[in-house]
């Protein structure tokens, strides 16, 4: 096997066809792509459908400002990692150097910058200002808008901006994460120099609406045009607009935590006032200006881009929310009810006929919240027990757990509060849980609850039934018609049993107890059904893909498909090349992150690797296996990656029902991989080719999937109104379905 792979960087301009990130050569044992490089290939292949001109124009600004937020992420989270490695003097990592990583990081993350500006200022603007919608400058804007905006500023701006110099006796501010500031040079009538600081206000919006509702003017730009009133006796010589991205991972250390909500709040103070990775100025600022700031962000020059447009994109959202024309947008599409759930039949009788499959957003979330809110109504359910990862506000979710613990079921619900970025919410969360009286739990220290489990226990003809609710994406109305999830519905004993012992390791285990479970021998036999992470996941993963491997190797059917967000582990992807060598083979659908090399001859000429990229974010984890003729199929909530094996508690089930295992792998699985408009092959030089037709049909695997929803289910009005009234919603749709 090769050790080393050899790639080329990218081109300064990718193309919407072909999208190839630096990759540098790694020298491994096992050939890997570099996960941080291919996770800006991932935002590349984002930012790509803003450049494409099949899609709707406000649906690609919506790509462009994700593609934006994406990489504020990265630069928070990916870049932070790297530089505390190098900061804890950490060995150097397989793939490199740590300095020299986080300057390959750095130039891919700048390349991919300018690109995004490019899209923004080449192709994106002029198309807008061609169907009316336009971001004007102050300056330009006539005399009667003028005065709108001057009212604006006096009315909305002036009363809560706050003017900060610097100067001996006020040092330099500290700059919040992500905020927007300006910087300003002054100076006086004797020629005096000074220098202030303005953070642009978040409570207002970036973008200021003029009144015809199509036209914008940047809130940093109407500020400056108004900086002589808070400096009377001072010119404006110049204002430069800046802000800093700061290192915001969290680390919570077992031995220096006494009470994890506590050290949570700790840790997210400490987090607003870590270390600047990134520093971002407007183009244009002169050099003494650009020092100061460096200075005082303690920011190197590879540190620093200069932004040759509006910064913050990410706040481009705005345009895409406020302009109602529907023709710049995709074709609305409200998630429909499942034909099996159009009955006046509670959702328990109808689990208990056969095991139930959701695909979202194509099937509808409502689902799940009636799933949840028929146990808090029904006298007969004694229990719920619910993982809480990522919710959204407003979450019915979490008002049918209060109303069910007020009612005296008894309710238990675990929180993760590490959830990256929703710490804030979290915490909120369990605090209302607790006033209403639901046990609230926050998992196992040095472990993430990442699995999504509702288990609910009803008592029926003198026993009680288990019925249990799995999912690869979390309990969030909202994205639950953004991101593509499967969900399975049961009441089979076995996965009951699981559910109610994952529950109780999540709410009577220690640390201690985990690794115990960890190390402990013959431990798949502690589960029936269930593959549970950091236990037996990693082990369960790679001794399934040998089976692969060795069914092969004696001539029996062997394939492997593998639909995931990330696949970063090495040994998982050494055991994959194992298959390939064997003749296995393989497709990845990795929406991601994808570190494994495939097409390499004699390691992993047998593996196509895929990605697809579309209007939903694809989110779901299927898992398909030959198993030398009895095929397999599983669900999960956890990628394969060192963090999802080790790190998390995790679930990964098996289809058991011949209809939902017939439903994957004849119809979810295949229309993926088929998939020539929006989806994209990984080569063994690193580089990603957009599929096309050709001369086959073309297929655009999530609008196929929306014709499958229209036509097998039956609609009742909006994706909101279900969300609110969800029995009311299923009444609806069999009302409709006997018409």
């Amino acid at each position: 096997m090769s050790s080393v792979i050899e790639t080329e960087p990218a081109a300064e301009a990718a193309t919407a066809s072909e999208v190839k990130p630096p990759q540098p050569a790694i020298p491994l044992a096992v050939p890997l792509f570099d996960r941080e490089l291919s996770a800006l290939a991932f935002n590349e292949r984002v930012l790509a459908e803003a450049r494409n001109q099949t899609v709707p124009l406000l649906e690609r600004v919506k790509f462009l400002s994700i593609c934006a937020l994406n990489l504020d992420e990265f630069f928070m989270i990916r870049v932070g990692e790297i530089r505390d490695l190098i900061a804890a003097n950490v060995p150097a990592d397989p793939r490199g150097h740590g300095l020299e990583r986080l300057q390959a990081v750095r130039e891919g993350a700048r390349s991919l910058l300018r690109h995004i500006y490019r899209c923004l200022g080449e192709d994106l603007i002029p198309a807008l200002r061609k169907e009316g919608i336009r971001v004007e400058r102050v300056a330009d804007l006539g005399k009667k808008e003028r005065n709108f905006v001057e009212e604006y500023f006096c009315r909305d701006l002036e009363p809560i901006l706050t003017p900060l110099a610097i100067d001996p006796a006020h040092p330099f501010p500290f700059i919040a994460n992500l905020s927007l500031n300006l910087a300003l040079q002054l100076e006086s009538e004797r020629g005096e120099r000074h220098v202030a600081i303005i953070k642009i206000p978040e409570s207002v919006p970036r973008l200021v609406p003029m009144p015809e509702k199509t036209r914008f003017v940047l809130l940093e730009d109407v500020i400056s045009s108004h900086l002589h009133r808070f400096f009377p006796g001072l010119k404006v010589l110049r204002s430069a607009a800046f802000r800093v991205i700061r290192n915001s991972d969290i680390d919570v250390k077992e031995e220096d935590m006494q009470d994890l909500l506590k050290s949570i709040e700790i840790e997210l103070r400490r987090r607003e006032r870590r270390e600047v990775v990134w520093l971002e100025i407007e183009e244009g600022a002169d050099d003494p200006l650009v020092a100061l700031l460096a200075n005082a962000t303690d920011s190197s020059p590879d540190d620093i881009f200069f932004a040759p447009g509006p910064l913050k994109l990410g706040d481009l959202q705005q345009v895409y929310t406020q302009i109602p024309n529907a023709a710049l947008k995709e074709v609305p599409f409200n998630p429909r009810m499942p034909a099996e759930l159009a009955t006046t039949d509670d959702i328990f009788a109808i689990i208990r006929r056969g095991d139930l499959l959701l695909h979202r957003p194509y099937d509808s979330f409502t689902a799940v919240i009636e799933f949840v809110q028929t146990a808090t109504e029904d006298p007969d359910v004694v229990a719920i027990k619910q993982t809480l990862y990522r919710t959204d506000p407003g979450s019915p979710i979490i008002a049918a757990l209060s109303a069910a613990a007020r009612a005296g079921k008894q309710v238990t619900a675990v929180v993760e509060l590490q959830a990256r970025f929703d710490e804030r919410k979290n915490i909120t969360w369990a605090r209302t849980l607790e006033e209403a009286g639901v046990q609230v739990v926050y998992g196992i220290v040095g472990y993430k609850t990442h699995c999504k489990l509702c288990l609910i226990v009803r008592r029926e003809g003198g026993e009680l039934r288990r019925y249990v609710h799995l999912s690869t994406g979390n309990y969030n109305a909202v994205t639950g018609r953004l991101y593509t999830d499967v969900d399975l519905f049961t009441c089979n004993p076995d996965f009951g049993a699981d559910a109610a012992q994952l529950m109780n390791l999540l709410t009577g285990f220690s640390v201690a107890g985990v690794q115990e479970l960890i190390e402990a021998k013959g431990l798949t036999q502690k589960w029936r059904e269930f593959v549970v992470a950091p236990m037996d996941y990693l082990r369960w993963t790679i001794r399934t893909i040998d089976r692969e491997t060795q069914n092969a190797s004696e001539g029996k059917p062997a394939f492997i498909v593998a639909r995931m967000n990330a696949l970063v582990d090495p040994g998982v992807i050494e055991a994959l090349y194992r298959a390939s060598r064997a003749g296995v083979q393989i497709d990845l659908l990795v929406r991601g992150i994808c570190c494994l090399v495939p097409g390499l001859p004699g390691v992993s000429e047998n593996i196509r690797v895929t990605s697809i990229i579309d209007r939903f974010l694809e989110h779901a984890r299927i898992f398909r296996f030959a198993n030398g003729g009895a095929p397999e199929i599983w669900i999960s909530s956890g990628d394969w990656m060192p963090r999802n094996f080790l790190r998390r508690i995790e679930t990964t089930f098996p289809i058991l029902d011949d209809a939902v295992a017939r439903r994957i792998s004849d119809q979810i699985l295949p229309i993926a991989l088929a998939d020539n408009v929006k989806s994209w092959t990984l080569d063994a030089d690193g580089s990603y080719r957009r599929r096309t037709p050709g001369e086959q049909r073309p297929i655009r695997s999530q609008e196929t999937f929306i014709t499958i929803a229209r036509a097998d289910s039956v609609s009742v009005g909006p994706y909101e109104e279900s969300i609110r009234h969800p029995a009311s919603f299923r009444r609806k749709a069999k009302k409709k379905k006997k018409h």
